[in-house]
């Protein structure tokens, strides 16, 4: 089963990717968290990703789509996977529908966590309150997610349009506990 998780930047992608992982036995791709790993290790691509996500911007798609598909190659992808914020393109979305197609898969499940942007704000400046300063984010402050927001609103609605003009959007409510959106997400897939 392959599944995307869409929603803005700290809408909890992550928190209920990690539901899915345990309750479905799927691996979460996250392309944040493979761009981290990249910037961590100082590879060039990590060097650059990581001047873009200082800014706030969106890496390239082709270097996401090669990114996500040496991953998927993985063995232990071969039960499937969650995209958590990807594809944040329609034509990230369209190179994924073309090598899902090359490798003989296919989307299940295309679902978007709606949450409210004011909410997402105090969410992560609840978590730098929380966070020891050597274990935050660089890019984990509400000026930068306010302009994750705005790209994040201008990029990511056509690859919403296109999921949904596909019949294969559905949409939560992410505004509830972690555990009530975990049991809405797990009616949707059954």
């Amino acid at each position: 089963m392959n599944v995307i998780l869409f929603g803005p930047p700290a809408a909890g992608k992550g928190t209920q990717s990690k539901f899915l992982v345990e309750k479905y036995n799927l691996v979460q791709l996250s392309t944040g968290d493979m761009l981290r790993k990249a910037i961590s290790d100082g590879t060039e691509l990590g060097i650059k990703a990581s001047e873009i996500m200082k800014n706030g911007d969106l890496v390239d798609d082709e270097t996401i789509l090669g990114i996500v598909k040496d991953r998927m190659e993985q063995p232990d992808c071969k039960n499937g996977v969650i995209f958590d914020g990807f594809p944040r393109t329609k034509a990230q979305g369209q190179g994924l529908d073309a090598m899902l197609e090359k490798m003989g898969k296919k989307l299940d499940f295309v679902i978007q966590l709606q949450v409210d942007d004011e909410i997402l704000i105090s969410r992560v400046e609840k978590r730098i309150a929380e966070t020891p300063d050597n274990e935050r984010r660089s890019d984990d402050t509400p000026d930068t997610l306010r302009k994750r927001l705005d790209v994040y609103y201008e990029q990511t609605k056509p690859v919403l349009e296109y999921y949904g003009d596909k019949g294969l959007l559905k949409k939560i409510d992410g505004m509830p506990r972690v555990e009530v959106v975990s049991a809405l997400l797990a009616d949707v897939i059954g």
